[in-house]
């Protein structure tokens, strides 16, 4: 079974910046994908980016150019780098791996991801 755990959350202003860090365990797959979701109170659970095995990326528009997606695999390890924060990115952010084709994968929806970490909080106040 994969495991995801998320850290790297908190509280920052406008205009700041925060790393995301998802640590992964258990068995890998040769099509795969990792995500960022986010999550604010009353809406849905939105995807924020993803990195498939290959390095391939994809953004939601709202972050682009201020967040970057990246992994280790090494380390078994996903990064969010988030710069230019905005009070509207504050929520729990979720850390996702799904297995498949990155045709379907770099749409970055949530039901096709699999495996789901437990969120950390971001909050940007003004």
């Amino acid at each position: 079974q994969v495991q995801l755990v998320e850290s790297g959350g908190g509280s920052v202003q406008a205009g700041g910046s925060l790393r995301l860090s998802c640590a992964a365990s258990g068995p890998t797959y040769s099509r795969y994908a990792m995500a960022w979701f986010r999550q604010a109170p009353g809406k849905e659970r939105e995807g924020v980016a993803s990195i498939d095995s290959t390095g391939r990326t994809t953004y939601a528009d709202s972050v682009k150019g201020r967040f970057t997606i990246s992994s280790d695999r090494a380390k078994h390890t996903m990064y969010l780098e988030m710069n230019s924060l905005k009070t509207e990115d504050s929520g729990m952010y979720y850390c996702a791996e799904g297995v498949g084709p990155w045709s379907i994968l770099q749409r970055v929806r949530k039901d096709d991801y699999h495996y789901w970490g437990r969120g950390t909080q971001v909050t940007v106040s003004s």
